[in-house]
């Protein structure tokens, strides 16, 4: 009697390729399952883990699978042009990542590092941008993100965008920084009290807020260096 063929609607929750990457990460998926995710569907009579497992085995194995061209993989059975374009694109954004080198890293080992980093990019502007550098054990700055845009005269940013966003990059420490549009740095009682605030969430989260840079037209100061936190 001829066995059974299983769609991947048969298959359990648990052992699909998606639901198995959500849980358990790219990594633990076996060359088949990632296949199969880019493939998205199988055909009427397999399901996309079938198919990619056909796959691989027809086309002699991974390597020689990135090898083929689109009409090596249109002439295997349950492989049209949609799915030999989705295959190939996600083989050339593997290539193009090999190809890359990681960017110089940026430690923060001072007020005038923040100062270089982003003084050019903040004293010209016309409205307070405020901006947190997120930092890893090492000092190392591993994301940035403007925060919040206010008026003239006032930056308005509250401790939970910025701890949220501090959380979801893993961050160790963060710095803090705004613009002062009139080109003064002098610290205004609003940017002294967000200050005072952050450092307090921080330290209740476990996140240290090293230092609030205010950066003027040519001078810049550190809240840190004044005493102020």
């Amino acid at each position: 009697m001829e066995a059974s063929v299983y769609t991947l609607r048969d298959v359990p929750a648990e052992e699909r390729p998606r639901e198995r990457m959500l849980q358990v990460g790219a990594q633990a998926l076996s060359n088949a399952e990632l296949l199969a995710i880019l493939l998205r569907t199988g055909t009427i009579n397999e399901s996309a883990v079938s198919l990619a497992q056909r796959l691989l085995v027809e086309s002699g194995g991974l390597r020689r699978l990135v090898e083929m061209s689109t009409e090596q993989l249109t002439a295997l059975k349950g492989i049209g042009a949609v799915k030999a374009l989705q295959i190939q694109a996600g083989i050339e954004l593997g290539r193009r990542l090999a190809r890359t080198t990681r960017p110089e890293t940026v430690t923060i080992r001072s007020p005038q590092d923040v100062s270089l980093l982003l003084t050019e990019e903040l004293r010209y502007l016309q409205k307070e941008h405020f901006v947190c550098l997120f930092l890893n054990t090492k000092n190392h700055v591993i994301g940035q993100e403007t925060l919040s845009i206010g008026s003239l005269n006032a930056s308005i940013v509250h401790p939970r965008e910025v701890f949220l966003a501090a959380i979801k990059r893993s961050s160790a420490s963060i710095i803090c920084a705004h613009n002062h549009p009139s080109g003064d740095p002098t610290p205004s009682p609003e940017d002294i009290d967000i200050t005072r605030r952050l450092v307090e969430a921080g330290s209740v989260i476990g996140i240290d807020v090293l230092d609030h840079i205010i950066i003027g037209d040519r001078t810049n100061v550190s809240l840190k260096e004044l005493g102020l936190m």
